[in-house]
């Protein structure tokens, strides 16, 4: 897939969640979601940050660099003085004028991925990124942080096959599970077979190892994004490494983090 194909993606997941939140009241914004300390109106803060950021690594990359030194100092202290640098200029809009500033950064972030080709990097917070794989992790932080709210307001948002981008960085980041943990990743294959929204079924990995994983494609999303627990969805996952995969899955990059424990959904 094209890059211009992944940011035509990205921009209708981004229209999706818009549909979801843009018809919100004061208190709708205000509620809490499953992200520990944030707001339906933080995850929308947090998308803006980081998309505005993401447009100026693609557009200007040097005062990109020059503008993460606070970020990573921050980062390795409390997760408060992160939120306050990242969330503080947008807790103090209003839901419309966050919402306006949401819609500004995503037009700006668009019109930076219309100048990317296929061959180009673009510097982040870790290694630069291949331009597909840098839109495809912000359409997955777009649908895990909107998962957030649609958990939260009860929103509609009906399964689509874009989910094959975030399955296809699932798949990819089993190792990156591991050695985020500071652990030794498996050196065996687990053969992954999902069904998509449109009744295709995706596979991964060979089909006749012992370990794999099967079932919604939007349930394997929902656990490498940590938003579910694995025993809380319909896969059926056969072999204790796949299983222990499945329970540290990570497909973002940051620090190890643990997602909701079984029966939490």
């Amino acid at each position: 897939m094209h890059v211009h194909e992944v940011a035509a993606d990205l921009a209708v997941e981004e229209h999706a969640l818009d549909d979801v939140v843009s018809g919100l009241d004061d208190a709708g914004w205000a509620s809490a979601t499953p992200s520990p300390r944030w707001t339906v109106a933080d995850q929308i803060a947090h998308l803006t940050y980081f998309d505005e950021a993401a447009a100026t690594a693609i557009t200007e990359p040097e005062a990109f660099q020059a503008s993460i030194g606070d970020l990573m100092a921050v980062a390795r202290g409390v997760d408060d003085a992160v939120d306050d640098l990242i969330l503080g200029a947008y807790r103090a809009l209003a839901p419309e004028e966050l919402l306006d500033a949401w819609r500004s950064g995503r037009s700006r972030l668009a019109g930076a991925a219309a100048t990317l080709s296929d061959d180009d990097r673009v510097a982040w917070y870790g290694p630069s990124m291949g331009a597909r794989s840098f839109l495809t992790a912000r359409l997955m932080e777009t649908w895990a942080h909107g998962q957030d709210i649609v958990d939260t307001v009860g929103g509609d948002r009906p399964p689509t096959d874009r989910l094959r981008h975030i399955a296809q960085l699932g798949v990819i980041t089993r190792s990156w599970s591991y050695v985020n943990r500071r652990m030794e990743a498996p050196a065996g294959e687990v053969h992954v077979a999902l069904e998509a929204p449109s009744g295709e079924v995706w596979t991964w990995g060979p089909g006749d190892v012992a370990d794999s994983v099967r079932g919604p494609a939007e349930d394997f999303c929902l656990v490498v994004t940590q938003r579910r627990h694995v025993d809380d969805t319909g896969l059926e996952v056969d072999g204790d490494m796949a299983r222990d995969w499945l329970v540290r899955a990570q497909a973002f990059a940051g620090p190890p983090t643990d997602g909701p424990g079984p029966g939490s959904f």
